[in-house]
């Protein structure tokens, strides 16, 4: 068998940024309410009306979430987080009635449903057990189905599908021991086999989500480079690899702070010969097909954080009504009032989203990359803030776990356990670091189109003035239009108490695309490692976003119902005036800001000078 014989070399910045480029979608074929918040441009029109669901896909789905939602009442989280493993009968449960195949076309033996309605589904588990959550999402938001249906060949569909459907659980295999999110410097190689029909797969993969009882795996692996204009192309491929191949093995189960019963591993691949009809899409295609697979599969992560919002404040009202302390029951003391009405504002912006991207992905004809990857960012970190104020709110019962409290004879509400559970959610598929980035790279795709040859470090000076003026002549004509708009009343005079938010939104969309184009002249091609600044203009753009589409949302429920519709007016209210306190503060701190002295700090810590500060500890060695 042929092995690989690359030698391992460093990867420099600009050969992780050429394959990082390489994997983008390059184009925007479908309208982004997002990128156009970016570009300054409030386009209420694409998301409202707030897209309403296919009523014929409710009732499909509707018997599947009936077994679904009785199934999950019979599920004991707490013995799950306690041994670290799945009842069998309870993955036997989820098989039986189609929870591994909720969005396969019926054709190969799936429920067929739709993007929300799995949503749902996810939300339903995600309200129980964590654990539960991760298996059915990582099989089947990043591992072969998802891919396998949008990008693999009619004959790798006839064979892998309806295995998938009933139950044959897969993984996704990306992360390796050195490296996380710079694939180009990617390991795991696979080179063609000396009679041309397969290829071998060497490397090793980490943090394989169900990679431990898996049956099929989609593995990442760098196949040989291509020579491009006498420059190296380092390629990506994706491969379907059935687990009980010989060379497949996996070395050690993952353990971690919370989701106890989550099956990741370590796996191993020694010499491991994959048919070349299990190439995914194409070679070379691998990163992108990932990309491309996670503008929905990141979508179970937003829905989670709601399940979990829902969950939190289900059991700070019950506790804020029951406990009484000063005299009072301690949900009308203001300081914890104050963390549930905020709780429960960011909780329906935190579903006004989720639902709104998942109802854009059913319909069609949107590019929801940013809409998607913001979903991501903003419900994981909204989520964590209402996990903390209900730690909070329960106070030491917060801190003790169910079984502690259960045993005691006190109502075992799991608060610890939802905590280490979700903790991951800021780190799955995107850290928020990570994000903040991608998102910044897409929101800047217009202007680094256009002046890109100024602000992009490694251009000759011809290229920067030739740039230059190019970019002179678009801006003259683009900046003015981000000062003139009318963003003042009677505009958007139909949503009433929220009309002025959405007049602020579409002030703010104006003043974040001055604010991207000033900090692009002030930085330069420096912009690209000034990542505080940038991720405060992305985090005003998801304010916006969560703005619009709670507005958008609450509008929609006051035509549903009148009743309910005034309360979701009223949430959407408060969130929108807290969310413009955090946009305000976001646009003064791009020019006002420790962003310099706090950096210099780091260096000074990395580079040994602050270890004083470290003295009293005992010296432990790790």
């Amino acid at each position: 068998m042929a092995t690989a014989t690359e030698p391992r070399r460093p990867v420099s910045a600009a050969e992780a940024r050429d394959v990082a480029e390489a994997a983008r979608e390059a184009e925007w074929a479908a309208p982004s309410f997002v990128r156009d918040l970016f570009l300054g441009s409030l386009r209420l029109d694409l998301i409202h009306p707030y897209p309403d669901q296919d009523p014929a896909e409710v009732a499909r789905a509707k018997p599947f979430l009936d077994r679904l939602t009785r199934l999950m009442q019979e599920v004991d989280a707490d013995r799950i987080d306690r041994e670290g493993e799945i009842p069998g009968d309870v993955i036997a449960a989820l098989k039986a009635m189609g929870a591994f195949g909720i969005k396969i076309p019926r054709e190969y033996g799936g429920l067929g449903l739709a993007q929300l309605s799995y949503m749902k589904a996810m939300e339903l588990v995600s309200s129980v057990d964590g654990s539960l959550t991760a298996l059915l999402s990582a099989h089947q938001s990043i591992g072969v189905p998802q891919p396998l249906k949008m990008f693999g060949s009619e004959a790798q569909k006839q064979k892998y599908l309806p295995r998938l459907a009933k139950g044959a659980v897969s993984a996704f295999a990306l992360t390796e021991p050195n490296v996380g999110s710079d694939p180009a410097a990617m390991e795991t190689t696979a080179v063609p086999s000396e009679d041309g029909q397969a290829w071998i797969l060497n490397g090793e993969k980490l943090w394989c989500t169900n990679g431990t009882i898996a049956e099929l795996l989609v593995v990442m692996a760098r196949t040989p480079s291509q020579v491009v204009r006498g420059k190296e192309k380092r390629q990506i491929t994706a491969f379907i690899v059935e687990a009980n191949t010989p060379g497949v093995e996996i070395l050690h189960r993952c353990h971690f702070m919370g989701i106890k019963a989550m099956y990741n591993g370590v796996i191993r691949f020694t010499n491991v010969r994959v048919p070349k009809e299990n190439v995914l899409w194409g070679e070379g295609k691998g990163l992108k097909l990932a990309l491309i697979t996670l503008n929905t599969g990141r979508l179970t992560l937003p829905i989670g954080a709601v399940a979990v919002g829902k969950r939190c404040l289900e059991i700070v009202r019950d506790w804020a009504n029951e406990r009484v302390q000063w005299g009072r029951k301690i949900g009308q003391h203001d300081a914890i009032a104050q963390k549930i009405g905020t709780m429960a504002a960011n909780t329906f912006a935190m579903e006004a989203v989720a639902e709104l991207c998942g109802a854009m992905a059913d319909r069609g004809g949107y590019d929801i990359r940013l809409e998607a990857a913001i979903a991501k960012l903003y419900n994981s970190e909204g989520g964590w803030r209402i996990i903390d104020d209900t730690v909070q709110i329960r106070g030491g019962r917060g801190y003790e776990t169910a079984d502690s409290l259960r045993a005691r004879g006190e109502k075992p509400y799991p608060v610890e356990r939802i905590m280490r559970d979700f903790r991951i959610n800021l780190i799955f598929e995107g850290s928020s670091e990570i994000m903040h980035l991608f998102i910044a790279r897409e929101a800047l795709d217009k202007h680094l189109e256009v002046a890109g040859d100024v602000v992009l470090p490694g251009k000759t000076l011809g290229q920067r003035l030739a740039g230059l003026v190019r970019a002179g002549l678009f801006y003259a004509r683009w900046y003015p239009a981000r000062w003139l708009g009318w963003g003042f009343w009677p505009r958007y005079r139909e949503f009433g108490p929220l009309a002025p938010h959405l007049r602020y939104v579409a002030r703010g969309a104006r003043r974040l695309a001055r604010g991207i184009f000033h900090s692009m002249v002030r930085f330069g091609p420096k912009l690209e490692y000034r990542q505080a600044v940038l991720f405060r203009l992305v985090d005003v753009g998801a304010e916006l976003f969560a703005m619009a589409a709670a507005c958008s949302r609450a509008q929609w429920l006051l035509g549903r119902d009148p009743e309910t519709g005034k309360r979701a007016v009223d949430l959407a209210d408060l969130f929108c005036q807290q969310a413009r306190g955090r946009i305000n503060a976001k646009f003064a701190g791009l020019w006002r800001n420790e962003d310099a002295h706090t950096y210099r700090a780091a260096q000074d810590v990395l580079a040994g000078k602050h270890r004083w500060l470290e003295g009293g500890t005992v010296d432990v060695k790790f």
